[in-house]
């Protein structure tokens, strides 16, 4: 996979896997990952799918209908791209926590959904839920922080909330923010997480 990466100033921090939204790429939110943690390695990673000429993680049927064998077969894809990485970068696999916005934060959620050690945790910018109607894996005290639009167009509050019930049923530890900025990423739900993360055991 197309990626980016930047080792970090502090080799005992997490590596932040940085996931972009659809027309995004490797880079986008390397400045969001500037405050959140400016000593950590970064991961940038640009999707493999192409729809429109803009990269996405996978394909979808329509807005908010996922294609749910591609779903699956990207989310290993990605899952087995950070076990090469691990070894080629040589940072510790089981210490990365996933930045995703969008489509970014739904194949975060979706390696979340699918393996119970994909990430150490989790921030997600304006998730939906990635599937239904399967059984997580055991998250017990895994870390998510969840940025959400209560007039989010595309991520609908109930959403956030199916979301959330989902990965705490699975033993995950959630945390929602709320704002009113659509689906829009913005500067303060940026800076909530960063505070999320200094707070994260």
């Amino acid at each position: 996979m197309k990626h980016i990466f930047q080792e970090g100033k502090d080799a005992s921090k997490p590596t932040l896997l940085l996931l972009h939204g659809t027309g995004g790429d490797e880079t986008d939110l390397l400045p969001v990952a500037g405050m959140i943690d400016d000593t950590s390695s970064i991961l940038g990673v640009r999707g493999n799918v192409m729809e429109n000429g803009m990269s996405r993680f996978f394909r979808r049927i329509a807005e908010g209908i996922f294609d749910e064998q591609d779903l699956v077969f990207r989310t290993k894809e990605l899952y087995d791209f950070l076990d090469e990485a691990a070894r080629n970068y040589g940072f510790d696999r089981d210490h990365v926590i996933a930045v995703g916005y969008s489509n970014g934060a739904n194949i975060a959620g979706s390696l979340l959904y699918h393996y119970a050690a994909a990430l150490k945790g989790a921030i997600l910018f304006h998730p939906m839920v990635p599937r239904r109607g399967i059984e997580l894996p055991d998250l017990s005290g895994t870390p998510v922080f969840i940025g959400a639009g209560t007039n989010d167009p595309i991520c609908k509050p109930e959403e956030t909330k199916e979301l959330a019930e989902s990965l705490e049923r699975a033993g995950a530890v959630v945390e929602i923010h709320w704002e009113s900025f659509g689906h829009r990423l913005t500067q303060s739900e940026v800076e909530k997480a960063a505070l999320w993360y200094t707070q994260m055991k």
